[in-house]
């Protein structure tokens, strides 16, 4: 390979793994609780994963196309109610008026035909939800992520 192509190809790979870690900067800002974590999940980018007693599990990763997904287990479905209510209002899975905080047990999803996002919720019979969100841009992640972790904050101290 031609020197100027290495060169060009060096700068591009330097510039991806910065980004990769300004990603996992934005994650950790917005939700605190996120590690860093080996083994990489499937997304095959760097992995963040969370886990404490009463508010769930999960993990946030970033994918080689540069697109971040979060798994989250088990967290209090008031919460995720309330974040996907101030995030989308309600009502915008067929979860019903009240979001996902009334929801019945079940599963609902969603597919972004112009982003390729999904989005992936289990409504479950002990009063929480587990999700995943993925293939999502950068920025969207760290909304959620910032207001899922208000709505656990809010629901700590109530």
């Amino acid at each position: 390979m031609r020197p100027h192509v290495m060169q060009a190809m060096d700068k591009w790979r330097m510039s991806w793994d910065a980004q990769q870690t300004a990603a996992q900067e934005a994650f950790t800002a917005a939700f605190p609780a996120l590690q860093e974590s080996d083994p990489r999940c499937r997304c095959y980018g760097p992995t963040l994963r969370w886990e404490k007693h009463g508010e769930g599990a999960g993990k946030a990763c970033l994918d080689d196309h540069g697109r971040a997904t979060i798994e989250f287990e088990h967290v209090p479905k008031a919460a995720v109610g309330q974040a996907l209510k101030g995030i989308w209002g309600a009502g915008w899975f067929d979860e019903g008026p009240g979001g996902f905080a009334e929801a019945e047990p079940g599963s609902y999803s969603y597919e972004d035909e112009q982003t390729y996002a999904e989005y992936e919720f289990d409504v479950h019979d002990d009063g929480t939800v587990t999700f995943g969100i993925s293939y999502v841009k950068i920025d969207d992640i760290v909304t959620i992520l910032a207001t899922l972790e208000e709505a656990l904050a809010e629901h700590r101290t109530a």
